[in-house]
């Protein structure tokens, strides 16, 4: 079994859709390790996405995550990361695929609903970013 991280956007918790958006990544085979909600920090939201610092979207990149609380869940099942990218379709709901999360939930390429980890490693790290080793307990690499 392989983990991955997603986290449901401020845009997709605020419309209300968090549930559905958890409950067709369940119909997809997948299992929630770990959940919470939060509201991330202008740090938090700044260190997570450091990757993009260099990039013109970082600062409103930054400003969208920390507009509204979040939803980080640690997800499993056979070959997660390239499933959850799967489900969840491009960046850009015009161009995601029918059935995806982006092409039912989002409303741009902005705010475009939910988050995945681009790799196993980057999985790993993103969720100790947000759960302990406490909260992941039981839960395989």
């Amino acid at each position: 079994m392989e983990q991955t991280l997603t986290i449901i956007k401020p845009d997709a918790v605020a419309a209300g859709n968090a549930a559905r958006i958890l409950a067709l990544l369940e119909e997809k085979g997948f299992r929630i390790r770990a959940i919470r909600m939060m509201r991330l920090s202008e740090a938090q939201a700044r260190e997570f996405y450091a990757v993009h610092r260099e990039r013109p979207f970082y600062e409103s990149l930054v400003r969208f995550m920390t507009s509204g609380p979040v939803i980080p869940a640690v997800l499993e099942r056979e070959n997660a990361v390239a499933a959850l990218r799967e489900a969840i379709g491009a960046t850009d709901p015009a161009e995601a695929a029918e059935g995806t999360v982006r092409k039912r939930f989002a409303e741009s390429k902005e705010r475009n609903a939910i988050h995945a980890s681009d790799s196993v490693e980057n999985a790993w790290r993103e969720a100790r970013f947000f759960f302990s080793e406490a909260d992941l307990l039981g839960t395989a690499p």
